[in-house]
């Protein structure tokens, strides 16, 4: 992960009465990784880079029952995909072994920014 990457660290939540047993270290590294690897396949068919890189994901927590919950946002309030976008993340995040459940959910506070965007993006889309 790069320092203009947005947080993605899948942690578990820890602390509830409910919760089951807390999930190891060396598996939330692991769904952590291949959840950005799920986001990195999710475009916004606008722009030719993928989500993760331009700064849509906000936050991504791992709850001890193995619900995945993302925030995110869009580059504008009146994109084209705005019902779409969510379901394809969630989608994309279902898939990943470990992740029982995915709930995905859009905010615009605050709002996107190309300051958002990767290095990687920025380079893609010829702005370094």
């Amino acid at each position: 992960m790069t320092e203009d990457a947005p947080h993605t660290d899948a942690t578990s939540s820890e602390g509830s009465e409910s919760a089951q047993k807390a999930i190891p270290d060396e598996e939330i590294a692991r769904i952590t990784d291949d959840v950005i690897v799920a986001l990195k396949t999710v475009y916004d068919p606008e722009i030719p880079v993928d989500i993760y890189e331009l700064g849509l994901i906000y936050q991504v927590d791992l709850e001890d029952d193995r619900t995945l919950k993302v925030e995110m946002t869009l580059t504008a309030p009146g994109c084209p995909v705005a019902g779409e976008m969510p379901g394809w993340v969630q989608e994309a995040v279902s898939q990943v072994e470990g992740v029982e459940k995915a709930e995905v959910e859009l905010t615009f506070d605050p709002p996107w920014t190309p300051d958002r965007m990767s290095d990687e993006a920025r380079l893609q889309l010829n702005m370094l």
